[in-house]
């Protein structure tokens, strides 16, 4: 194998991380850009190591040769760099999405490095498909199951859940809880509800509705992933 093949395969590999890396540093996660070439070119050149690095001793006796068990261990090193990228965030996980882009690419400079130009290149393509392409995808469907809260001030007894329900009309099923406190204002109470798997807009539309009553104030409309 000509050498200047090898060195070829590396920055073949070079670019595919980067290619990747680019995504995941556009959105400033922190392994990105240069976390990603490194995680690739370093693969690719434990692939080419495993398969053309033992070529002197393979003409020895007793001498067994098995490329795929440095992979193996890539494949098994990487994803302790990847868990380092996941963090918890009271009951939130950040980072499994970059975990598994670094798990990603170091596959795909397995692939370059073992010479598998077309599979490696196909495979970051469908990457960044993915990374990029099904994101807002992912937002959209988690803005319909996730938790919408809105909290109003109101005068006592003003608002009620059935006042609520007709407000809502055919919405009026995705109200997950509804909880009326003694205000700090004089005869009046704080009113908060929670909607499940309904539209922001949808939501802001039941907040107008009821800010639109006499006395009810709007103090705060959140949206939470469920």
């Amino acid at each position: 194998m000509l050498h200047a093949e090898l060195v070829l395969r590396l920055v073949a590999a070079a670019a595919a991380g980067s290619i990747v890396g680019f995504e995941r540093e556009r959105l400033m996660w922190a392994a990105g850009l240069r976390t990603h070439m490194l995680v690739c070119v370093g693969a690719c050149l434990a692939m080419i190591v495993s398969a053309h690095g033992f070529g002197d001793v393979l003409g020895q006796s007793h001498v067994a040769f098995d490329p795929s068990r440095v992979a193996a261990q890539v494949i098994s090193g990487v994803s302790f760099l990847g868990a380092g990228t996941i963090l918890l965030r009271g009951e939130m996980v950040h980072g499994l999405t970059t975990a598994a882009s670094i798990w990603s690419v170091a596959a795909v400079g397995l692939a370059i490095g073992g010479g598998l130009y077309i599979e490696g290149a196909a495979t970051t393509v469908i990457v960044i498909a993915i990374l990029a392409g099904v994101k807002p995808v992912e937002e959209r469907y988690r803005t319909r199951i996730g938790t919408k809260e809105l909290r109003i001030i109101a005068p006592a007894g003003s608002v009620t859940i059935d006042l609520l329900q007709e407000i809502a009309g055919e919405r009026a099923a995705r109200i997950r809880q509804f909880v009326a406190t003694p205000s700090e204002r004089i005869g009046h109470e704080n009113v908060r509800i929670v909607f499940a798997r309904l539209s922001q807009a949808a939501v802001d539309d039941i907040a107008r509705k009821l800010a639109a009553r006499e006395g009810v104030t709007l103090t705060d409309s959140v949206g939470e992933d469920a």
